[in-house]
């Protein structure tokens, strides 16, 4: 019996707009997908792009005869066969048009063996519009080798219309590098007229396929989390997000904050405009995050049958997964051994301080001292032992040692708490300011400070944030603030004012309080203004760095 069946009619009415064969990349598109529902790990892809000719080679499933004489034909698919399957796809394709599109705008030609079929020969079929024409049997190893040729022959307008070739490329290449993000298992071979052009390695997770993609991105720059987050009526979902690390990687353009679902990258502005917020005052100015997010659930919470490409779906309880994404990106970034796994692992640190411990003013803490001083939300247990210059906080940990910026660290710290707790009062006497700009006017006012005209170029302020209350500097935070347009300029601002000075001396105690703050913040990476905050010395970079490797009689020169 066949796989591959006629939809019935229903069926083929309820389907969303027929697929559009408009370019290279969309061929490619689909060929790809057949290939991943047809269970192949490894692929391989040709492209002539100025022929307007592609073939990709997998080693999935493969098809039998009878089935090879059906793949063609419009609405017949193996994916799905009733009307309740729609709400239930757990295929990249379901509708049954691709191969019937490309067929009907260029020419099909299909190699395929079934590991399964009793008869071990494989099968060369050629089609014309769907039909075919010619069929051979032929020696082929396991799997499907499709080549589409001659495309738009019949359609000279479309074929004068597509994209430059640079740009299909490009294109082509998004496609593949986005699917092997969905599915990182896959090994990936790409030419170009027969000249090898990019490959991409297998791996565990999409965090190995992203420093293949990004050249300057390194795997130790990226933190990756997944947490189950069963739903009411779909117990089995999860979520994966991999994070650039603010402090290590960032992006000019918000080009990188990718979401996909179920195995395909989808747009979806919502829950990407909630990894830009979550991420919001990690980077520096005007840059965006390095984020995929990969959300799995079960296939009745998600509509596909909504555009041709399937990029855009409906998916239920988004204000759930929206939650979800914000509780996700702070445990990424937080300081715990979770998202530093070498974290606990390595106690030659002990070794490596032990020397300064009878002559420093700090004691080292056992091992048993430092578990029973972890914080019990599991953040890294810091003790500061030192400051430098009076800028910095040198700070042990299981692992190493940290350099922390103290100005900075308070900034953080500050700037979460104005925006968990953002006040304004009122004051007696009012400040006076002067020369202040109908913009700056209406910006402190937009965050309800009180302001009136007191003569000419002359301004009365009668309500401050509180955190400048105690402040000498009030009129000049002020002014700053005046200048930001908006709340989060303001809180920024004002924690910038508020912060410990660098070159501001600190007691131990002094510097432990702020480090037990700073580490409990959301975004405790970078500043509110996206600098980094500490530098991590590893013991094992400091042991290479020392040759501690050595054996002793090389050392000594033996």
């Amino acid at each position: 019996m066949t796989k591959i069946q006629a939809l019935p009619l229903e069926i083929i009415n309820l389907i969303a707009a027929g697929e559009v064969i408009d370019s290279l990349a969309a061929v490619v598109r689909e060929l790809i997908e057949n290939s991943l529902d047809a269970q192949a790990d490894r692929l391989s892809l040709n492209l002539f792009p100025e022929a307007l000719k592609v073939r990709i080679s997998d080693n999935g499933k493969g098809m039998k005869i009878e089935d090879l004489r059906l793949c063609a034909k419009a609405h017949h698919t193996s994916k799905i066969l009733h009307r309740d399957d729609l709400w239930n796809i757990q295929s990249l394709g379901f509708r049954g048009e691709a191969l019937h599109s490309v067929t009907q705008v260029g020419s099909l030609e299909i190699f395929s063996y079934c590991q399964t079929d009793p008869d071990p020969v494989g099968w060369r079929v050629l089609y014309d519009k769907g039909v075919p024409i010619e069929e051979e049997a032929v020696a082929i190893a396991p799997g499907t080798i499709i080549t589409v040729s001659e495309l738009f022959r019949n359609y000279p307008v479309r074929q004068k219309n597509l994209p430059k070739i640079p740009q299909q490329l490009k294109s082509i290449q998004t496609i593949v590098q986005n699917t092997a993000l969905c599915h990182p298992h896959i090994t990936w071979r790409l030419w170009k007229n027969d000249t090898p052009w990019f490959n991409l390695s297998p791996g565990l997770t999409a965090k190995s396929i992203i420093p293949q993609i990004l050249p300057n991105t390194q795997i130790t720059d990226l933190q990756e989390l997944t947490l189950n987050v069963p739903l009411k009526d779909a117990p089995n979902s999860s979520l994966n997000l991999i994070l650039g690390l603010p402090d290590r990687c960032d992006r000019s353009r918000p080009d990188w904050v990718k979401v996909a679902v179920n195995g395909r990258i989808v747009k979806n502005p919502e829950l990407e405009q909630t990894l830009l917020t979550a991420m919001s005052r990690t980077l520096r100015r005007d840059r965006y995050p390095v984020a995929f997010l990969h959300i799995k659930t079960e296939p009745h919470q998600i509509d596909w049958n909504r555009h041709p490409a399937k990029t855009e779906i409906y998916l239920q309880n988004l204000p759930f997964w929206q939650e979800q994404i914000t509780i996700a990106v702070e445990k990424a970034l937080s300081l715990s051994p979770v998202t530093l796994p070498n974290a606990l692992n390595n106690q030659r640190v002990g070794k490596l301080l032990k020397t300064a411990e009878a002559t420093g003013s700090y004691h080292l803490n056992s091992k048993d001292e430092t578990s029973q001083n972890k914080n019990k939300i599991g953040l890294m247990p810091l003790k500061a032992v030192a400051q430098v210059r009076n800028t910095y906080i040198v700070a042990e940990y299981p692992d190493g040692v940290w350099l922390i910026e103290q100005h900075i660290a308070s900034e953080r710290v500050l700037f979460e708490k104005l925006e968990d707790d953002w006040q304004i009062i009122e004051i007696d006497p009012p400040l006076i300011l002067e020369d202040l700009k109908p913009k700056q006017i209406e910006n402190l006012e937009n965050i309800n400070i009180k302001i009136e005209s007191f003569g000419k170029k002359l301004w009365k302020i009668l309500s401050i944030p509180q955190a400048l209350k105690e402040r000498e500097d009030q009129k000049e935070a002020l002014i700053e603030i005046s200048l930001g347009g908006d709340l989060e300029s303001a809180q920024v601002a004002t924690a910038c004012r508020t912060a410990i000075r660098n070159g501001t001396p600190l007691t131990l105690p002094q510097m432990q309080n702020l480090l037990d703050q700073w580490k409990m913040t959301r975004n405790p990476r970078t500043c509110p203004h996206g600098r980094p905050i500490y530098l991590s010395l590893e013991e094992s970079a400091l042991s290479r760095f020392f040759r501690r490797h050595w054996v002793i009689g090389k050392s000594h020169g033996i």
